[in-house]
This record gives C-alpha cells, structure tokens and sequence, in this order.
C-alpha cells in the first residue's frame, strides 16, 4: 500500500468519525422557566418532569439515537426576561426546541421569537386561552389544558354541586389571572352562577386584606381564585386568619393549590376543588408508575405542572421519529395531530390551533391529615371540554 494510498484511507477513517460524532450530537432543548421568585415552585415542578422523562428516554437509547440536553435558563416569570433569554438559547446555544414558558406573558413573547428564529416552543403552564386563540402562533404548541378546558369541568361541577351559586373573584393581574377568570366567570353563568364583584391582585402581593372588605361586601357562596404559587399560600393564609374560609366554598384554576405549596398552605387549602387535567390519584397503571418513579426521583407528588412537562418529552420524541429529524418546517407537521401517551391518559395535538386535546377532572383536595390527597370528583371528556378552534392564524 502507498503511502498516499494510506493518508486517503486515513482520511475517510477521520470523515466517517467525523460524520458519526455530527449524527450522535444531542438534540438541545432550551428551558426557559422561573426558578427563582413568586412561581419557583411551579418551575421546580416542570424541571422535575422534563429530567426524569429525558433521562428515561436516554437510558432507552434516546431519539433516533441522539440524547436529548436540557439547557436551563432562569425566565423569573417576567416576559422581558423570557424573551432575553429565549434569544441566548436559539442563537447562543443553537436548541432545536424550547419549553419551560410559566407566565402567560412570557408565552405570547417568547412564541414571537420563536417565528422570528425559525423554531418552535410548546408550553406546559401557561393558561390564558389567547395563546391558542386569538393570538395563536404556528410555531407554538400547548400540551396543557387552557383556561377553558380547565372551567369546562370546574363549572361542570359547581352547577351539581352548588347550583346557582353567588361566585367571587380573585386573580393575579396580567394575562393569565384575566383569561382565566373571563373563562371560568363565561363558564359559570352558562350553567346558572351569578357573579358578584371581581378584583385583580399584583403578581406577588404580600398583603390579600386589602381585598377582604370588597370580598364580605358582595357575600358571595363561592370565591374563585386564579393565584398560584407562593402567592396562593399568601391568599388562603391571610383569609384563614380573618375567618374568611368559614362558610364559603373556595374553587379556582389548575395550579392554584398543588403537591408543591399545598404543604405551606395546610388545613386552609382542605376542600379547595379546581378543574384540572392531572391528579396524583388517577388510578390507570400508566400513572401509578409515572407517580412512583417521580416520588423516588424527588420525594415529593408529581403536580399537573410535572405531569404535563414530563408528557412533553414523550410528545417531542414521537414527532421527531415521525419527522425523520428536528427541521423545524417537517417536526410542525408531524406535531399537528399527533396523539402520544401521557401519565394522564392519551392527549391528541388539535393541527388548527395547536392546543392538546385531554380529558379533565373536578379535584377536590383533602388537606386535614398528613398526606394530603387530590381527589377525582368529575370528569368531562376532552372533545366537550375544549370547544371550538378558535386560531385564524394558520
């Protein structure tokens, strides 16, 4: 063999390496989620959900034979931040995805970017129905339950439960807390609720009391609430020591109260019912399992926040399998109508608006012992609970 023989050989020895290394690099999504501030625990929660099902799916050989890297970013549950750090990870860190988006805000913002970088991001918090709706974008995707969904089954359940009931309310004062106080008030009244007085608190108030002289005055039977966070501890606390949970019912959105500031909260979150996709308690061995590995991974219930960013994973594996790759124009296509299995049951991706389609639940929660549960009180089946398409966009 000559010598220039062997420097060819040696050289398409070193082209293959290269070639295998390109094929074998991760696939990075960027997480952009409050890990610090007001909704930390909510952002514990998703990062919890997507570690434990990427580290599944890797162990597992990962997608199409590529790991999946999860690269955080602190979004503090402020938009201007989110879209800050959007940018660093599709033009620092080149992802090929993103999640993690809490605020409802920083949604709408990030998913802007998203289009102006030609990738694509899906949620697995946010709420506000507009996301889906009216201010729909192609390149975002909900796999969590909106607004509406979520009112679907709490109404559903207030008007058996509590007909006709005089309703309150109370949310946080930006995107979020509005949508889902218009969607649950517009939910209510269909099923023959009256509304009685309304009040939008700041993201991180400290002080509820402000509040309680309104809330007397209009001596409602019911209060719905759209905090979450810390600020639910805030909430329910302050009322428990004015002596305001006696004697009203107090409903609110997914979120309100979970695994994670249930224990802060205490016996003034016991009977507390909100719509939800997801409950701990969901019998079905698919869930049971999902419960148990995240218990032993973090010693702590998974919440809806966990449940829909662990099902995420899932959801982003089975596109890019279909896809043949992360080309963000062909993994688009192979998201819409996607159905892929969850710790919740199937979930099918909507194509004309990009919001996932699940079964929801009324959840009463029994906080007057040690092991406080989330109890399943009623359901109502995706198709009924998520109602028209309402995006225009695409």
């Amino acid at each position: 063999m000559t010598k220039t023989t062997l420097l060819g050989t040696a050289a398409l020895v070193l082209l293959g390496l290269a070639g295998g290394a390109s094929a074998a690099e991760p696939i990075r999504i960027g997480v952009v989620t409050p890990l610090s501030g007001t909704y930390a625990p909510i952002g514990q929660q998703v990062r919890w959900g997507l570690e434990l099902a990427t580290k599944e799916v890797n162990a597992a050989g990962g997608v199409m034979g590529r790991q999946i890297e999860l690269l955080f970013e602190d979004e503090e549950a402020n938009p201007a931040v989110a879209t800050q750090k959007a940018e660093k990870l599709f033009q620092v860190n080149k992802v090929d995805f993103l999640t993690g988006t809490v605020n409802s805000g920083s949604t709408l913002a990030v998913g802007q970017l998203a289009e102006r970088n030609g990738r694509l991001i899906a949620t697995t918090v946010s709420f506000s129905d507009a996301i889906t709706t009216d201010k729909c974008s192609p390149n975002v995707f909900r796999v969590n339950a909106r607004a509406g969904q979520q009112s679907a089954a709490l109404a559903e359940w207030l008007a058996k439960d509590k007909p006709k009931a005089k309703v309150y309310y109370l949310g946080p004062d930006y995107e979020m807390g509005r949508s889902t106080v218009a969607a649950f008030k517009a939910a209510a009244e269909k099923t023959g609720a009256q509304s009685t007085g309304e009040v939008f608190a700041p993201l991180g108030s400290k002080d509820y009391s402000q509040y309680f002289g309104q809330l007397r005055a209009a001596r409602p039977s019911v209060l719905y609430t759209s905090t979450a966070g810390n600020d639910t501890v805030r909430l329910l606390t302050q009322m428990g020591e004015y002596g305001l949970l006696r004697n009203l019912t107090i409903v609110g959105a997914s979120g309100t109260v979970t695994a994670q500031n249930i224990g802060a909260i205490g016996k003034a979150a016991d009977g507390f019912v909100t719509g939800v996709g997801y409950s701990a308690e969901l019998a079905s061995p698919e869930n049971k399992a999902f419960v148990a590995a995240f218990r032993k991974a973090y010693d702590t219930a998974p919440d809806l926040y966990g449940a829909d960013s662990y099902g995420l994973i899932g959801f982003f594996k089975a596109a890019v399998e279909k896809a043949g790759g992360t080309d963000t124009d062909a993994l688009r296509k192979a998201m819409e109508g996607l159905s892929w299995a969850t710790p919740q049951g199937t979930k099918t991706m909507r194509a004309g608006d990009h919001q996932a389609v699940q079964d929801m639940y009324a959840v009463r929660i029994a906080a007057d012992g040690n092991s406080p549960r989330f109890d399943v009180v009623g359901t109502v089946p995706g198709d009924a609970a998520i109602g028209p398409d309402q995006c225009t966009r695409f």
